[in-house]
């Protein structure tokens, strides 16, 4: 694949335009269940991605990445840090050397990315993390379904979370009481899916 990801710094600023405006949000939602400072957080990382964008779109994207999901380690405190990077650095891992546009290899790099946070977090499906977004996002790109598919089923799969009992994390130690609340990790998961096939979306109709 090679170097030059035009698409890169636009893509980036619209994932942090979208953190940045949600950032309040999610800390409200983490205050509910957790630490009080996901938005916090996640606002952070995207700004430390922001400003490497323009070296980033010089890289091939498996390494650029790879780079992304490391500055967000480096960046991003809690969970979500590791838990998001592994998301990427794996990703880029699994591209590296696959054809540009090849559907079915991203779906599979896809799927390999989202198992590695799985284990990275020790946690599964229906415990009220990131991974309640993911797995659907997965599948729908499994299914080759459009960007506007994915982006909806990524914020249902967000609320869906509302019902869950937390099994991993600070939360879990709510038990019942964890129930009735958005995970914040699930809604910064829809959030920046919907940023990137919006994204995605208006670069197939230019």
């Amino acid at each position: 694949m090679e170097a030059g990801q035009s698409f890169l710094p636009g893509l980036i600023a619209a994932c942090s335009a979208v953190i940045a405006l949600n950032a309040d949000r999610l800390c409200l939602l983490d205050q509910e269940i957790g630490d009080g400072d996901h938005g916090t957080n996640m606002r952070r990382g995207c700004e430390a991605v922001f400003e490497e964008r323009e070296m980033l779109a010089g890289l091939p994207l498996p390494q650029a990445l790879e780079r992304v999901g490391m500055t967000l380690v480096m960046s991003v405190g809690g969970a979500s840090g590791p838990l998001y990077g592994t998301l990427l650095v794996e990703l880029g891992r699994g591209l590296a050397g696959e054809e540009p546009g090849a559907r079915q290899d991203f779906s599979s790099a896809l799927s390999r990315a989202v198992d590695a946070v799985a284990r990275r977090g020790r946690s599964g499906a229906g415990e009220k993390t990131l991974l309640d977004v993911l797995y659907p996002v997965q599948a729908e790109v499994r299914m080759q379904s459009t960007l506007d598919s994915i982006a909806t089923e990524a914020q249902a799969a967000a609320e869906r979370t509302v019902a869950m009992k937390a099994g991993r994390g600070r939360a879990s130690f709510l038990g019942d009481r964890s129930i009735g609340h958005m995970d914040p990790g699930a809604c910064s998961c829809a959030l920046l899916t919907d940023a990137i096939c919006r994204y995605l979306g208006e670069l197939e109709g230019a």
